[in-house]
């Protein structure tokens, strides 16, 4: 923390005292950090937000009286922005819970330290888990609150199936790939909400998640609109309409073999320290489909997607990339832009209408 910056200030929702104790410390001894409040249940942080204004909410799901996610859609009424992170078990119950959260609208998530043989254990988990996602979170909120301006966005006046020209958007797209990481549940659930009928191309999307929680999150997107979301299997054909979500764990490329398209899954060593990586995704398709394919990097932290998107260009793909101000973090959106890799900038509400 520079001088005179303002230490983050977060807020704990816990209810049991051994953890919301254990939580305290570990954001305590961070330095920059400091837990403003404390809640034992919703309705506390309810009143809580209005009385001590966090920069950051810490929130149990399973709680006595008004439970993470009631809490959670009120707060998101009250404060849209305000970063969340919820602590659940991964359990599969809880995981499910979390993948409700996430699509509610919360911004990451990180499992509970539970089963630690001592405190210090617990404290060296979450100071890896716990700490850096505050941190990053916490970040996008204060250059908003510093920084007026933002890196503007390119409304698409018509969708991409009637343009023409590649700076206009694709003339032809027969596949749509999407790189996606921190608060892409809550995003990939505005655009299936809105998708009214399914696209006319098949559509690949990898989002960061360990495994078990993508096949929670496919299951939790189908049920939301016109299109079938699934975790795809190792040979399977790609459909058009249907979309393909890489499973928690694997990589997921789309190769050409004989006079057919195949999904192919891969547990080879991680890339930007992701398995699934988007740049995997984005260099197969750049072989499969090249010109034809549309790419889209959305909210997430790190720089997963750029080398991707790099031979995505090469071969002539149309690249967009989210806008900071709607997206959660804009690392990697932000860094295909910075590469100057993206053909437009898009606010997330501009994106399924496009499509």
């Amino acid at each position: 923390m520079t001088l005179g910056e303002h230490p983050i200030r977060v807020l704990v929702v816990e209810d049991s005292l051994i953890t919301r104790r254990v939580i305290v410390n570990a954001i305590t001894k961070s330095a920059g950090l400091r837990v403003v409040g404390t809640a034992e249940n919703g309705k506390e942080a309810i009143i809580a937000l209005e009385q001590y204004a966090p920069d950051l909410i810490t929130l149990d799901i399973e709680m006595p009286e008004m439970d993470g996610l009631a809490a959670l859609k009120v707060i998101r009424k009250m404060n849209p922005s305000v970063p969340i992170i919820m602590l659940s078990s991964l359990t599969r119950r809880g995981s499910a819970s979390t993948i409700e959260a996430l699509t509610l609208g919360a911004s990451d998530y990180v499992a509970k330290p539970e089963g630690m043989a001592n405190p210090e254990e617990a404290y060296a988990y979450l100071e890896a888990h716990l700490i850096p996602k505050i941190r990053d979170l916490s970040a996008k909120t204060r250059h908003q609150r510093s920084h007026k301006t933002d890196v503007p966005h390119t409304p698409p006046s018509h969708k991409l199936a009637d343009t023409h020209g590649v700076r206009a958007g694709p003339s032809k797209v027969d596949a749509v790939g999407i790189a996606i990481s921190t608060g892409g549940p809550a995003a990939l659930a505005k655009l299936f909400e809105q998708w009214r009928e399914p696209l006319s191309v098949p559509l690949f999307i990898v989002q960061h998640m360990p495994p078990k929680f993508t096949a929670l999150l496919a299951s939790r997107l189908s049920s939301l609109g016109a299109t079938v979301v699934e975790e795809p299997y190792d040979g399977q054909s790609p459909k058009a309409g249907h979309a393909y979500i890489a499973p928690g764990g694997w990589h997921m490329q789309v190769l050409k073999i004989e006079n057919r398209t195949e999904i192919r899954l891969s547990d080879a060593p991680p890339e930007n320290h992701c398995r699934p990586s988007a740049d995997i995704l984005f260099r197969s398709l750049a072989t499969s489909y090249g010109a034809r394919t549309l790419a889209i990097v959305m909210t997430g932290m790190g720089n997963d997607g750029t080398n991707g998107a790099r031979t995505l260009h090469a071969a002539g793909a149309y690249i967009a990339a989210q806008d900071q101000a709607s997206s959660t973090v804009w690392g990697m959106p932000g860094s295909v832009i910075s590469a100057k890799l993206a053909h437009a900038t898009w606010a997330l509400d501009d994106i399924a209408p496009t499509l």
